[in-house]
């Protein structure tokens, strides 16, 4: 079982995009199978085989690009993954680009990305550590 402190002192450890792979090894190391990080808030909801635990909101609402553009988004996550921005300024940029939320699966080593319709942007594998 996990705790929301165990979480978020796991998260204080990354410090840009390229520490991402790390952190899902801890937070599989610690049980969490899937978690959804909400981009209005910044609220995260965790899913564990039998425990379900929710982060306060991160930040003031904010509001969501009602287009979806693309091109700026994997632009910006391409940056953030090779170190280029911290977690906060991703966040920006990603709502900027129309994205609401991104699901993480820790069992299928997968990350998608949604715009506000819910519809999947992006579904990309995620690296092992070290990798």
């Amino acid at each position: 079982m996990f705790t929301l402190e165990q979480l978020a002192e796991a998260r204080s450890r990354v410090k840009n995009g390229a520490d991402f792979p790390a952190l899902i090894q801890t937070f599989i190391q610690l049980g969490v199978q899937r978690y959804t990080t909400w981009l209005t808030d910044g609220h995260t909801d965790y899913e564990g085989a039998d425990q379900r635990l929710s982060s306060s909101p991160g930040h003031a609402v904010q509001p969501i690009a009602d287009r979806l553009d693309r091109d700026h988004f994997m632009a910006r996550l391409k940056h953030h993954q090779q170190g280029g921005s911290d977690y906060a300024t991703f966040c920006s940029d990603t709502r900027a680009a129309g994205v609401e939320r991104w699901v993480v699966d820790t069992r299928a080593m997968t990350c998608t990305y949604f715009d506000k319709a819910g519809n999947a942007v992006l579904v990309e594998a995620i690296p092992r550590a070290g990798e």
